[in-house]
């Protein structure tokens, strides 16, 4: 098993830029590929970017192309998400960060096993 908090959240205004972390303990070994995720309120839970356990490979969803990075550093059991240009109210949400034991590129949440609590992101205009 693995714990996963993330942090980093806020309110921030358009244009501006955040990085959120992901903090994982516990069972950390273990090659997870990791995941972000974001839901808005009244929506469904959407993939925003995730990225193999080595780092070298990642993948984002269209919305996050060209704004978001992902990264990793295993040494610290640390995920992170660098988000710029953030738009009002599309990047309003509450941002999960997740793992999973499976290999490939995974962008639905049934992929997952394991999810933290989230952390808010606001988006002012």
């Amino acid at each position: 098993q693995v714990q996963l908090v993330e942090s980093g959240g806020g309110l921030v205004q358009a244009g501006d830029s955040l990085r959120l972390s992901c903090a994982a303990s516990g069972r950390t070994s273990s090659r997870y590929t990791m995941g972000w995720f974001r839901q808005a309120p009244g929506k469904e839970r959407e993939f925003v970017a995730g990225i193999g356990w080595s780092g070298g490979d990642t993948y984002y969803a269209n919305s996050a192309k060209g704004r978001f990075t992902v990264s990793r550093d295993n040494a610290k059991n640390t995920l992170y998400l660098q988000m710029n240009s953030l738009k009002p109210p599309e990047d309003t949400a509450v941002y999960y960060c997740a793992a999973t034991l499976r290999l490939g590129i995974l962008t639905r949440e049934y992929e997952y096993n394991y999810w933290g609590q989230g952390t808010q992101v606001t988006v002012s205009s």
